[in-house]
């Protein structure tokens, strides 16, 4: 059985990433299947993830981001257990492990600066702590395309993603989604 968000994904593979309140409206607003939550705290992170839920879209909430919860386990277990939220991002892979255990859709994001931590990355998506791997920047299609061979793991482009164009080169290269901020490419 295919993970809900992936096939959500190959449908309309433009992921909304709301960074605040009003981008989190436009979000709601627009054709992507997908919300990454990447702002909010433990007091409203429950509201905002209803708020996705409300519109039929998938609701993921990075953890790293959102004020008060702690690199703990602990994090995983109360997103899963005082939201609606369906999966994570993190950065860190036991927050990761904690969450898929709970039966969260995962997604592991790596910063790729060069190429000790595109090295990194390639070891730690074989873990098996997430569903999904996030890199970013997502702009440069030649790094995605050998990535996405030893990735295991269906691939999301974020960060720096300018225009249609860099969407475009992102999924050429074999990424399945682009995640972004830039409102004005969730509705093309």
């Amino acid at each position: 059985m295919q993970n809900p968000m992936l096939e959500r994904l190959l449908d309309f593979p433009v992921v909304a990433a709301a960074k605040n309140g009003s981008g989190l409206e436009r979000a709601l607003q627009s054709p992507s299947p997908v919300v990454f939550i990447l702002f909010g705290d433990i007091c409203d992170v429950g509201v905002l993830t209803e708020k996705v839920k409300a519109v039929g879209k998938l609701a993921v909430v990075h953890l790293d981001l959102i004020d008060g919860l702690a690199n703990r386990d602990i994090s995983a277990r109360f997103i899963r257990d005082n939201t609606r939220a369906d999966g994570v991002i993190s950065t860190k892979a036991q927050l990761l492990r904690s969450a898929k255990e709970l039966g969260l859709i995962t997604v592991q994001r790596f910063f790729l600066l060069d190429s000790m931590s595109l090295e990194n990355a390639e070891k730690h998506i074989f873990g098996g702590a997430a569903d999904f791997a996030e890199i970013l920047p997502g702009a440069m299609p030649k790094i995605i395309r050998g990535f996405v061979k030893t990735a295991g793991v269906p691939v999301i482009a974020g960060g720096l993603i300018a225009d249609k164009e860099d969407v475009v080169a992102a999924l050429g290269a074999g990424a399945t989604a682009v995640s972004t901020t830039r409102e004005k490419l969730w509705f093309e």
